[in-house]
């Protein structure tokens, strides 16, 4: 199987600046949000919650499953069952992604790991997960008129579960070397997975779970607070164009992976950047209050209720949250539909 990091050891030494800049920025931005996980530990519940939703929902919607934003905060909050297949793997997108949040530090990347994260994916499904493929596949895409070509021809089937127990191993290998930065392998390990594509189906999904989990291991947690799978669906095309501008002369390991790495870093400049904007008007005193307009601010549905809000910022009251509620309707901000237990709120903007 061709080896990413021996291509990264060759191209490591004309890595751009710009690539070498943003590397120090990553590090610089994750020592603030470091600092601040100290000091406001409460508000973060708040992002944690809206960043989770939007991560199941922007990870899920890039492959084309969806489902209306009511129904996917409702089921990841668990509040509700699948009630057809998309929300069948938009749960179990959900269930991976909050055991990969509880136990990533217990989880070293081998293939009993990566199988039994792709099961969990589908457990909510009648599709038996956590099998390696066992037809070779291809990665396509739609042109503007209609039909479809072949953008990759991924790792055979036959060779799979070798490929995956090789890159595992080489990855564990150059962690444990400690030349490179922990950013270069953890892009060059996702994109690898994601070239040998080795499911029949669930790669794009497994291979952002997987980023996740590699990020969680090495220190990098800001895919808690910020949704690193919404940044990605954002620039999805940027995103496409990188992964196949990498990918040419993969098979024969003559690739450029920097093409990659400059997009995956720069996702995570852009994820600690949101971080610092969500966060920067929170004080002492005002970080009830600030919960509660973070989650207005940042919710995927327009529409919310009071419970929706508590259960969002538990550091909140149910009096603080009228307070404010009443306070943004008096500024044109959001407005009342319907009243008593079923009453709702409307969000009219964001930008307050």
């Amino acid at each position: 199987m061709p080896n990413t990091f021996r291509t990264l050891e060759r191209q490591i030494g004309s890595v751009p600046s710009p690539l070498v800049t943003a590397l120090g920025q990553v590090n610089e931005r994750k020592g603030r949000e470091e600092a601040f996980r100290r000091q406001y530990p409460e508000q973060l519940k708040t992002l944690v919650e809206i960043a989770r939703i939007q991560s199941t929902e922007a990870s899920n919607e890039i492959e084309g499953i969806t489902a209306p934003p009511a129904r996917i905060a409702a089921l990841v909050r668990e509040k509700t069952a699948p009630a057809n297949r998309s929300e069948e793997e938009i749960a179990g997108y959900r269930a991976v992604l909050d055991l990969i949040h509880a136990s990533a530090r217990a989880m070293p990347v081998t293939n009993n790991v990566v199988l039994q994260l792709h099961r969990d994916l589908y457990q909510f499904t009648p599709i038996d997960g956590g099998r390696f493929k066992m037809t070779d596949n291809t990665v396509e895409e739609e042109l503007a008129d209609g039909t479809r070509r072949v953008r990759f021809t991924p790792t055979a089937a036959s060779v799979t579960p070798t490929a995956m127990h090789e890159l595992n191993g080489r990855y564990a290998a150059e962690i444990d070397r400690g030349v490179h930065h922990p950013l270069l392998l953890i892009g060059s390990y996702v994109f690898d997975f994601t070239v040998i594509h080795p499911f029949s189906d669930g790669n794009g999904r497994m291979s952002r779970l997987l980023m996740l989990l590699l990020l969680y291991r090495q220190g990098y947690e800001i895919g808690r607070y910020t949704s690193l799978e919404k940044l990605i669906s954002d620039t999805k095309e940027t995103y496409y164009d990188a992964l196949a501008a990498s990918t040419v002369g993969w098979h024969e390991e003559q690739h450029d992976i920097l093409h990659w790495l400059r997009y995956i870093v720069g996702i995570l400049v852009a994820a600690y950047d949101r971080f610092e904007a969500n966060t920067k008007a929170v004080g002492r005193r005002g970080t009830k209050t600030e919960a509660i307009k973070q989650f207005i601010r940042a919710s995927i549905s327009d529409e919310f209720t009071i419970a929706d809000i508590r259960s969002a910022a538990p550091v909140a009251g149910d009096a603080l949250i009228r307070k404010v509620l009443h306070d943004l309707r008096d500024e044109g901000i959001i407005r009342a539909v319907g009243r008593g237990r079923s009453a709702r709120w409307r969000r009219l903007r964001g930008d307050f």
